[in-house]
């Protein structure tokens, strides 16, 4: 039996304590990062083309994260009967990369140096951003890691290739992603509505190999379909733009779609995902915490992010 550290141990309300990510300890030597899990915030929106905001996301979704720290190892899902993210899954929370106002080179390169110590420490890397552009050092942080496929969750595209000069914003990272020798292909979902990309973006898209899914498409094929249309064996990087979501329950974020996902959707595609592929790794963007006095967007993030890191764990044996 998992046992709880409510006799031994402080009471710790989610109210009390540093917010680190889930409560969970804080090292701020990227050198001595050892860990399953490590939680990295990019709190960078210079590249938003409209409401800025997503800088604070990653306080945000910290601060909402310790409403699901229990004061006990793993919480108990009696539908699926099992207990996610027990004590043997260590997770760390390795603070914020150093972002440079103005300066998106330098700042997006201090996010790619934070995935690449903890991808050197063998870890899992979750970012918490930022706009959509964080994704970007992200994925450039994987150039030594093998082959990846990429799973967009998001509204957008996010497939252009340069808009006045502007390759490195939010509307950029999945045609920069598509560049890259070892990304073998997208699998985009929840894409609709009026677009920031234009039909020329979603030719481009599609013959560099993209599957792209609109919610209503998905919807029609349910959630294993929509897994199963991932290529067998592929390593998989997911990154979820919070946008995805019907801003009825989201409308914490830049650039609010509706006509959303809904959450069990979207859960049940990842635990889909995270059973029957290899996730390397993870990021949420895009949450604008101050668009949202409930705070309910910032706790749908986080309550995403932990639900799927007891997937892919427990999909490892933990």
């Amino acid at each position: 039996m998992t046992k709880h550290g409510y006799e031994t141990g402080r009471l710790d309300l989610p109210f009390v304590g540093i917010p680190t990510f889930g409560k969970r300890s804080y090292v701020s030597d990227w050198s001595l990062i050892d860990a399953d899990i490590a939680i990295l915030g990019a709190p960078f929106d210079a590249g938003t083309q409209w409401r800025p905001g997503a800088r604070f996301g990653p306080r945000g979704v910290r601060e909402a994260s310790t409403l699901f720290s229990f004061g006990h190892a793993g919480a108990y899902d009696h539908e699926d009967d099992a207990t996610y993210l027990p004590g043997s899954v260590r997770m760390v929370d390795i603070g914020d990369a150093d972002i440079i106002h103005t300066d998106t080179k330098t700042s997006h390169a201090n996010i790619e140096k934070g995935l690449r110590a903890i991808l050197n420490a063998g870890a899992l890397p979750v970012t918490i951003g930022g706009d959509h552009s964080v994704n970007i050092p992200c994925i450039n942080a994987f150039d030594n890691q093998g082959d990846i496929h990429i799973l967009q969750i998001d509204a957008h595209l996010d497939f252009v290739d340069e808009r006045h000069g502007v390759r490195h914003g939010h509307g950029n990272p999945m045609r920069r992603a598509a560049e890259k020798p070892y990304v073998t292909g997208l699998t985009q979902l929840g894409i609709r509505n009026v677009s920031s990309t234009a039909k020329d973006g979603y030719d481009d898209a599609r013959a560099r190999g993209s599957d792209i899914l609109s919610v209503r498409q998905m919807r029609a094929l349910g959630p294993q379909a929509t897994a199963n249309r991932i290529p067998k064996g592929a390593r998989v990087y997911v990154t979820i733009d919070i946008d995805a979501f019907c801003p009825s329950i989201a409308p914490g974020t830049g650039t609010p779609s509706h006509g959303g996902f809904l959450y069990y959707e979207v859960l049940e595609v990842l635990q889909e995902v995270a059973q029957n592929h290899e996730v390397v790794g993870l990021d949420l963007v895009e949450v604008a915490p101050d668009y949202d006095p409930t705070g309910s967007t910032s706790i749908l993030a986080a309550q995403l992010l932990l639900n799927v890191l007891g997937f892919v764990f427990l999909a490892r044996g933990h």
